[in-house]
């Protein structure tokens, strides 16, 4: 990664800020950074600030387009897409589909088991430290219950089902725990060089695992079932925490400084590709200080924007309570969408 000023390079991730030792403590933009690094891929990280609860972070900037996460199967699919970065093997390959399943694992079994403890199992603490600290504590808690519901219709937690949702929950995270690190046995990444066709390196299933099993030691707190499961499998740790230091601790040297993103990055322009969404032609950069005016105004508009949609949420919320109790009281779901 470029270790000057944003814009160096032509390649911007664009995250949630940093925290708890990580260079961006969300976990669905860390194994992002983390297949960036394993591709040795120079890039500017900076921290997108104004979009707390949005599903498009992150995103990947490139020239006068942007790849974002809630499109074309998110970053990573759009940066293989496009040729930019791909360190999977193509399906013609003898170890395609056990690197298929054990993708498959980790996107749903373990994604499922992290939302739940990061939304429903655990105080608002950690997400608020993530998402909302940049926000007032009212609309920042309303925000949080909102995302919280969110998590629960995915899930298909309801009052009745609670606890059996948890106890599947969680012994589905404990079986995949259990399965990768069966997979892994003693290699430095899950599929090693008795796979591969070309040279030794790691691929997105590896990203999406570290960046998975980092937030699980560094972000969830000790009482974390999920923490206390995932380190009952020493080879697991054990590789979190070599891949943690060799890309990460070590590399200071070498890593962006995360800054606040409000616009566009401006660079050189590149041929559209097919998957990549528009952005409109950035103006030239101002000073300094025109800028800090532009992002507080900015900052204003989101704040008035936010307060508008959270007295909708507030209003639709009533409604659906109000529903609930004509039906017997039983506790529902949310009507509104998201």
């Amino acid at each position: 990664m470029s270790d000057g000023e944003p814009g160096r390079s032509s390649f911007v991730l664009v995250a949630r800020k940093g925290g708890f030792g990580l260079p961006t403590s969300c976990p669905s933009c860390l194994p992002v950074y983390l297949y960036l690094r394993f591709a040795n891929t120079a890039f500017d990280l900076l921290y997108d600030v104004t979009n707390p609860d949005s599903d498009h972070v992150p995103y990947f900037e490139y020239g006068y387009y942007v790849a974002f996460n809630n499109e074309k199967g998110g970053v990573i699919e759009t940066l293989k897409q496009e040729g930019i970065v791909d360190l999977d093997p193509k399906a013609s390959s003898s170890y395609f589909p056990e690197w298929l399943s054990t993708k498959a694992l980790i996107n749903s079994w373990l994604a499922e088991a992290l939302d739940y403890e990061l939304w429903v199992a655990s105080d608002r603490n950690i997400a608020h430290k993530i998402y909302f600290s940049e926000l007032p504590w009212l609309l920042a808690k309303i925000l949080y219950e909102k995302q919280s519901q969110t998590v629960k219709r995915r899930l298909g937690i309801t009052t009745l089902n609670a606890s059996e949702r948890e106890e599947e929950i969680y012994r589905n995270a404990t079986l995949a725990y259990e399965a990768l690190s069966l997979r892994l046995g003693n290699q430095s990444f899950f599929f090693d060089e008795r796979f591969m066709l070309v040279a030794y390196r790691p691929t997105s299933a590896d990203a999406l695992f570290l960046g998975h099993a980092l937030f699980a030691l560094h972000a969830l707190p000790d009482t974390s079932v999920l923490q206390i499961n995932f380190l009952k499998h020493d080879n697991l740790v054990q590789y979190a925490d070599n891949l943690k230091r060799q890309f990460l601790d070590g590399d200071a040297s070498s890593s962006s400084i995360g800054k606040s993103h409000s616009d566009p990055s401006t660079s050189t322009p590149r041929k559209k590709a097919s998957h990549w969404s528009s952005k409109p032609k950035p103006k030239p950069k101002e000073r300094k200080t025109e800028e800090e005016k532009t992002f507080r105004r900015r900052a204003k508009y989101f704040l008035g924007a936010q307060l508008v949609a959270v007295l909708v949420f507030l209003s639709l919320f009533g409604g659906a309570e109000g529903a609930d109790d004509l039906q017997g009281g039983e506790e529902g779901d949310f009507s509104y969408e998201d």
